[in-house]
């Protein structure tokens, strides 16, 4: 397996700025879900860093299994739940009782999420410098 973390944390860093980018224009829902994705994304990074497997979106269980190999704060766990219920609701009309994704979210949730990628992120920053 060819090793492209730098990649995944170039991606991870633009998906964070696309979602930062959504909320000043009010598309909540994208934002939403360019966190979740970025998170993913910066953890992945970790993974192929490490010449581990990474596979599937949820960021729960990517920082799950980095936990069995790294110290990974429990706030972090938490940040994760609430990021993958960003994963298919934000873009899917049928995922809501009613009404479209954009009319689901708000800034507040976005502003959150946003910062919980953030943190993410610099976790994944600060694993990625020292190995």
């Amino acid at each position: 397996m060819v090793e492209r973390s730098k990649d995944w944390l170039d991606q991870a860093e633009w998906d964070l700025k696309h979602a930062k980018n959504d909320v000043e224009y009010g598309f909540y829902d994208w934002a939403c879900f360019s966190a979740q994705q970025s998170a993913e994304k910066a953890l992945k990074a970790v993974f192929q860093k490490m010449g581990a497997e990474a596979w599937g979106h949820s960021v729960y269980d990517l920082l799950v299994n980095l936990k069995e190999r790294l110290n990974v704060n429990e706030k972090l766990i938490d940040y994760a739940l609430e990021l993958d219920k960003a994963y298919i609701p934000t873009r899917y009309p049928n995922a809501h009782p009613s009404s479209s994704p954009r009319r689901r979210y708000t800034r507040m949730e976005a502003e959150r999420m946003i910062g919980y990628a953030e943190e993410i992120l610099r976790l994944c920053k600060d694993i990625l410098s020292k190995i």
